[in-house]
């Protein structure tokens, strides 16, 4: 297995901008480096939630995001919390707000996904002791989240940005840690994961609307175990080389 600090992750030896330094066997990291996935969950009712995270979680997934902008967001998250919260790490997305953020650490969130550098979110996130993955697009952004205690950058819409704007991003800013949020497919994703990020945010190519309809989870589960698959190909073939 890669160590979690290899390809971009923060290195123990580096200055951090935040209080205190992330602990390399934490859940989070542990996670993060040994499947390379985020599953965002939006919009999807309370009823088959838990069987869509039950499908994540076999196809090999141990990171999930709910979003704020779903209906009973901070229920979800703690029913997730209640049934895998010993297998698996759970944030809260489109946390704008630090009252967001706030009611979120109440429901369990683990860690949170903003889609914007909003300093007051991630200051918080810094002293509740809840990593924080800012969304940003440019190098200000980006270095601006960073510098704030943001633990990863979320690039955003990596597909539109695409795998060499990452690349020349991290040139002269190879130490942040980046995730690729936004349009990822299986056909791009080792592209992203050749340009240098820690990890891919996943919804639509990941977890299938229609799929779900049709009660099909285990289309969800094979999607999953294909992402999981490539990203851990990818982390063998780096330690060869």
């Amino acid at each position: 297995m890669v160590e979690p600090w290899k390809h971009g992750l923060p290195r123990n030896s580096e200055p951090y901008p935040w209080s205190s330094k992330p602990d390399g066997n934490s859940q989070l990291y542990r996670r993060l480096s040994e499947t390379g996935v985020i599953a965002i969950i939006r919009g999807i009712a309370a009823d088959p939630l838990l069987r869509v995270v039950d499908a994540l979680y076999a196809g090999g997934v141990t990171l999930v995001e709910v979003t704020l902008n779903t209906s009973r967001a901070f229920d979800s998250i703690r029913s997730i919390v209640e049934k895998f919260g010993d297998v698996m790490t759970i944030g809260a997305g489109t946390v704008l707000t630090k009252t967001d953020a706030k009611h979120a650490v109440d429901a369990g969130a683990q860690f949170f996904v903003t889609p914007n550098v909003d300093i007051s979110v991630i200051q918080f996130g810094v002293l509740a002791g809840v990593p924080v993955m800012a969304g940003a697009m440019s190098p200000t952004e980006i270095v601006k989240a960073y510098q704030a205690g943001a633990r990863f950058v979320k690039v955003f819409p990596a597909s539109s940005l695409g795998p060499e704007y990452i690349q020349s991003v991290r040139g002269p800013l190879p130490d942040i840690p980046m995730i690729a949020v936004g349009g990822v497919s299986i056909q791009n994703a080792r592209g992203f994961f050749d340009a240098g990020v820690v990890g891919l945010g996943l919804g639509g190519s990941l977890i299938d609307r229609n799929a779900i309809e049709s009660g099909d989870l285990h289309t969800i589960t094979g999607a999953a175990r294909s992402f999981v698959d490539l990203y851990q190909r990818w982390t063998r073939e780096e330690r060869v080389n």
